[in-house]
């Protein structure tokens, strides 16, 4: 096995360690360009088509399977604690009114602060309302259209 060879497998092993440090997917789409190198070095490719192979399947790696793999971890977490009311419906225990800082929404039987989404609209008591995020300890909600 040539010198460049052992380097690209070098390369290939130190991005892989990483990776399984750091578990951030930041590093295995370069890890599959270093095979690509590696096996073009074994091969007797020169050291310019290691380099563009290198580069070429990193990039396309990033660009066309990051995303999925992004996607699908996140599809794996579950939602915890105030995280898991987003997108549960309340209803509105006081007037939301966000002009003058007030109102209430009540959701799986505990009585949150809330604003609307926007300044300018109001929620009167016993609308429902969707929960669109969470500010601090307060829900950030939005009228449901009936």
């Amino acid at each position: 096995m040539d010198m460049q060879a052992v380097v690209w497998l070098v390369l290939l092993v130190l991005l892989l360690a990483v990776e399984a440090v750091t578990l951030g997917l930041s590093t295995i789409w370069f890890a599959g360009g270093a095979l690509a190198a590696f096996v073009a070095a074994v091969a007797g490719a020169g050291l310019p088509v290691q380099i563009a192979l290198f580069f070429a399947v990193s990039i396309l790696l990033l660009i066309f399977t990051r995303p999925a793999a992004m996607r699908w971890l996140e599809h794996k977490k579950t939602r915890t604690n105030a995280r898991s009311l987003i997108g549960d419906t309340g209803i509105v225990t006081e007037e939301i009114n966000n002009l003058e800082s007030r109102g209430q929404v009540q959701v799986r039987g505990q009585i949150w602060t809330a604003r609307t989404v926007s300044d300018e609209s109001r929620v009167l008591a016993g609308s429902r309302v969707k929960i669109e995020k969470i500010s601090g300890v307060k829900l950030i909600v939005k009228e449901e259209q009936r």
